[in-house]
């Protein structure tokens, strides 16, 4: 074993490490590392800091702000036991107006029959309309604009006439 330096104190004397766990509890510590050559030591009390997860856990959604003056993009949800679902035949992008500058194709209130455009879905570049399929009242839109969707995801809910 090689032999301790005679220069001062060392940082792993038996003697040290106990003066060194009096002042974690006299300053209110939880760890102390200390590194003298090749040689470490880390004293730590209580149980390790658990770090904070990258992503949110399944499930959680974040609060809503406070005050918000912008209209939300999306109508509250209506509980219908009879409604039924537009919904998207295809993987694409939603989008609720044919043009960027023109109207919606269809609004909440609006009735449609099944021939009627609702929207259209973009898919490989492709813009696809969407006929509702259904005859009814529009009570909801459960998609924002330009958000994606998969085959079979609910589109609108409708109150069928």
């Amino acid at each position: 074993m090689a032999k301790e330096s005679d220069s001062g104190p060392q940082v792993f004397d038996v003697d040290r490490v106990r003066q060194l766990i009096e002042l974690m509890n006299e300053h209110q510590l939880n760890e102390i590392d200390l590194r003298q050559m090749d040689r470490r030591i880390r004293l730590r009390r209580g149980a390790p800091a658990i770090p904070a997860p990258l992503h949110p856990p399944a499930g959680y959604h974040p609060p809503a702000p406070a005050h918000s003056t912008a209209a939300p993009a999306v109508a509250p949800a209506v509980e219908i036991s009879n409604a039924i679902f537009i919904k998207s035949p295809m993987v694409g992008t939603f989008y609720s107006k044919p043009k960027p500058t023109a109207a919606p194709y269809i609004k909440i209130g609006d009735v449609v029959q099944p021939d009627t455009i609702v929207c259209l879905v973009e898919a490989m570049k492709t813009f696809n309309e969407l006929p509702a399929g259904v005859s009814g009242k529009v009570v909801e839109m459960l998609v924002k604009e330009e958000e994606p969707v998969d085959v079979n995801k609910p589109l609108f809910k409708v109150i069928p006439q």
